[in-house]
């Protein structure tokens, strides 16, 4: 019996031993590539942050075209970096779950030989000279013999038993992590979705910068004649959209859209500062709320709601207005536009949910800086509409019109905003 036995439990060893070297050398170059993967991630990372503080630093230099220049190319750079980390990570999340994978079959092919193993015992010590187990107790000399030999069977059982239950709760917990990388690497691929955005806000850029040396001449004299018309039309032109607006009657019935301070929107940034609020500004009235946010960060619709209008205002007249937009026309009652954008990924007639990426923040159109304009109105009392501009030499302008007692002030219905998420 002791040998059947010891023949069982050597056999289980060798197989369990030889599932555990494979699986280990498949894990260990995984694991070899993942640590290469995350080390380039690492260089990535530190190329990203050295290109956003020269981009910082050239932001505080003096409004030159050698600046605007450095800038363009800086921000390109830094587009081309975080589209290779995203690639990257992508590819370490592939390579954890391909790793988590084989551990998983590892144990299971575990799991089949211990359990397997275990029948062929209990099985054998039940075949051995045609005796029962029973029988083969009884058959011991004395007591103290048939007391040993039942408790090796006992013990033996009770171990692989605890083995098997050991296997099954790594399994267990292999699966845990498996699906907790499946729920990242949605994320990721998600985020994938934005790559393309970004090839083609490269591309943009480098067509801006292009624009900006033709014009200009790459004389510094040029540049500032540029920046003053500019100034100019911009001027001429908000005027004129908002004498447009005010002739546009409409009564906003408070039935119509959430109360006030409801919370029905969710923040349009995964990192909300409140760069300029709305109200009076400058001499004017801010109607929406500018959120600071770099070139490339990711804009999420603020509710379940449908993709009226995308468009962009530079093509009739550059610096003007919003630049590349998007307007989304919520279930609530509401509806708002995204101004400012660098590139858009929606398309009219999508249907969006709080937290879908429709566009990346930019500094298009009549824009101090990168940042993004958020305006949001009662959905009864605003659409897309085509205007003529007469401050722009009779150019026709398509974007989201609306009758100023349907604009509201944003902060109203997103989540509260603290006093933290506000620039002093």
């Amino acid at each position: 019996m002791k040998k059947i036995i010891f023949s069982t439990i050597f056999i289980g060893i060798i197989i369990l031993g030889f599932y555990s070297y494979s699986s280990a050398q498949t894990v260990e170059e995984l694991q070899a590539q993942i640590s290469n993967t995350n080390s380039q991630i690492e260089k990535l990372n530190k190329e990203i942050a050295a290109l956003s503080g020269q981009i910082a630093e050239t932001g505080q230099q003096k409004n030159t075209l050698a600046n605007a220049i450095k800038d363009l190319t800086l921000k390109r750079n830094k587009l081309i970096k975080e589209r290779e980390q995203t690639e990257k990570k992508i590819t370490a999340t592939g390579l954890v779950i391909k790793t988590l994978d084989s551990e998983i079959d590892t144990k299971i092919t575990i799991l089949n030989k211990s359990k397997e193993s275990l029948a062929n015992l209990i099985k054998n010590l039940n075949q051995q000279d045609d005796q029962t187990i029973l029988q083969k107790l009884l058959s011991q000399e004395n007591l103290s013999d048939l007391s040993r030999e039942y408790n090796n069977i006992i013990n033996l059982n009770t171990q692989l038993k605890n083995y098997i239950n050991n296997i099954s709760l790594q399994k267990e917990n292999l699966t845990v992590s498996k699906d907790k990388k499946e729920e990242e690497k949605n994320v990721l691929t998600t985020l994938k979705k934005t790559l393309t955005v970004k090839e083609m806000e490269i591309s943009a850029n480098k067509k801006e910068k292009d624009t900006l040396l033709k014009e200009t001449q790459n004389k510094e004299s040029e540049y500032k004649k540029l920046l003053a018309e500019t100034e100019k039309r911009k001027d001429a032109f908000e005027k004129a959209i908002e004498d447009y607006e005010a002739q546009i009657k409409f009564i906003l019935n408070p039935k119509s859209i959430p109360k006030e301070g409801s919370g029905v929107l969710s923040f349009p940034l995964s990192s909300i500062l409140v760069t300029s609020p709305f109200g009076a500004r400058w001499g004017r009235f801010h109607y929406g709320i500018d959120f600071r946010a770099k070139v490339g960060t990711p804009v999420m619709a603020m509710a379940t709601g449908t993709v009226l209008g995308t468009g962009d205002t530079d093509t009739a007249c550059k610096g003007a207005s919003f630049g590349k937009w998007v307007f989304i026309k919520y279930n609530n009652g509401l509806s708002s536009t995204y101004g400012h954008l660098s590139s858009i990924s929606a398309n009219v007639g999508d249907k969006v949910s709080s937290g879908d990426v429709v566009a990346l923040s930019g500094n298009t159109g009549s824009s101090t800086g990168p940042h993004l304009h958020v305006a949001v109105y009662a959905s009864d009392g605003v659409k897309v509409d085509t205007v003529p501009s007469k401050s722009c030499g009779g150019k026709i302008f398509t974007q989201p019109i609306s009758a100023l007692s349907a604009y509201l002030n944003p902060g109203l219905y997103l989540p509260k905003i603290l006093a933290s998420m506000i620039k002093k």
